[in-house]
């Protein structure tokens, strides 16, 4: 990947999660959703220009890809702006060159899929791209709903903004096949492991969105408690089985920022369940539980996505990760309340992604996909 777009990268996603603060500085009376540029820079602009990256296999950027990305931001810009005519033209052309991506690289059926001796790194891939566009057409149906057509009015949670929050889950995905494509293969019982890591995960995964659609709490908790200990199995299996390799520190260390979130987002649902309940009064739990998916655990794959050709890179890796888990656990959720705290998170955040996007590595060979 060149210089000038990681530092592109490097610029979007430090001013994504500046966004999650702004709030503390904007006027009370400002009507526009500034998590929206938050979740949208990190998740559809940065993480999907990586996942197209990754799944060209080139070591330049493709005109493609810069495509995708300029789209993308104005798909953020008219989306905040709450301009939607545009989302929805845009979304067609977001979603013809992700599925341009994905039939070049896989199939137009995803068969690939249902074959149980297929390399689950390539499912998890392919399910990344499937659910990044997929989730585009949803929110634009949903965004036809809610804005123009009202045919369904009785579901309070058929709401844009949280299919917006999908977008996080390609970033997953991805995640997940870069592990999975560092573990080492070891026999049929260990592929029926995998498997089942592979289909808990989708499947667990959009049940739960389900059940948030339609309010089920109880349901919500026992679909997270099932994709909690799926991903303890995948951690075991990772650790016993991944290559004893510079990137494996930090996918350990995303795995333990997923670990949080599942159970951040458990407690978070039981609170739910309580009398006396206040969104307002909980919004500081749900915000350690979104810095956690967003700036930990999906920064993690992203970033060895970036450097993928460099590794290893000449940096100290438990010093830069316990910087990251300070950053992400304690002082960018206090940066919601305090401004210094704010400034302090931006800052410390920009410092990783330098560190991890700018330290020299060993450059391989690269072979075109």
């Amino acid at each position: 990947m060149s210089t000038q777009f990681r530092i592109c990268l490097m610029l979007l996603m430090t001013t994504a999660l500046s966004f999650g603060f702004i709030s503390l500085f904007a006027p009370e009376a400002f009507p526009y959703n500034f998590d929206r540029l938050h979740i949208f820079l990190f998740n559809l602009c940065s993480g999907g220009a990586i996942i197209l990256y990754f799944t060209e296999g080139q070591s330049r950027i493709s005109g493609k890809v810069i495509l995708f990305l300029f789209l993308a931001l104005a798909y953020a810009m008219f989306a905040f702006l709450e301009i939607y005519i545009p989302v929805l033209v845009i979304t067609l052309a977001l979603t013809a060159i992700v599925e341009d991506s994905r039939i070049r690289r896989f199939s137009f059926f995803p068969f690939a899929l249902f074959k149980f001796q297929a390399p689950v790194s390539e499912k998890f891939h392919q399910a990344s791209l499937l659910c990044l566009s997929l989730g585009l057409l949803i929110s634009s149906m949903v965004l036809l709903n809610e804005e123009y057509l009202h045919l369904v009015t009785t579901l309070d949670k058929l709401k844009l903004d949280t299919f917006f929050l999908g977008f996080s889950f390609p970033l997953s995905l991805i995640t997940m096949s870069l592990m999975f494509d560092l573990m080492r293969d070891n026999g049929p019982a260990i592929l029926v492991m995998k498997n089942i890591g592979f289909w808990f995960v989708n499947l667990g995964v959009i049940i739960f969105f389900i059940f948030i659609i339609f309010e089920k709490l109880l349901l919500q908790v026992f679909v997270t408690t099932v994709l909690f200990f799926t991903v303890c199995m995948i951690f075991y299996l990772f650790v016993a089985l991944g290559k004893n390799l510079q990137q494996k520190a930090f996918l350990v260390s995303g795995i333990g920022f997923l670990l949080y979130t599942a159970i951040t987002g458990i407690i978070y649902i039981i609170y739910e369940m309580m009398p006396g309940y206040s969104p307002e009064n909980m919004k500081w739990l749900l915000r350690m539980h979104s810095f956690a998916s967003l700036y930990g655990w999906n920064l993690s794959g992203l970033a060895i996505i970036c450097r993928y050709h460099d590794f290893p890179l000449r940096l100290h890796s438990p010093s830069i990760l316990i910087l990251h888990w300070t950053t992400v656990i304690v002082i960018a959720p206090l940066g919601c309340y305090y401004p210094l705290f704010s400034i302090a998170a931006t800052i410390c955040y920009a410092i990783i992604l330098y560190l991890v996007f700018f330290t020299k590595g060993r450059p391989v060979s690269v072979k075109s996909a």
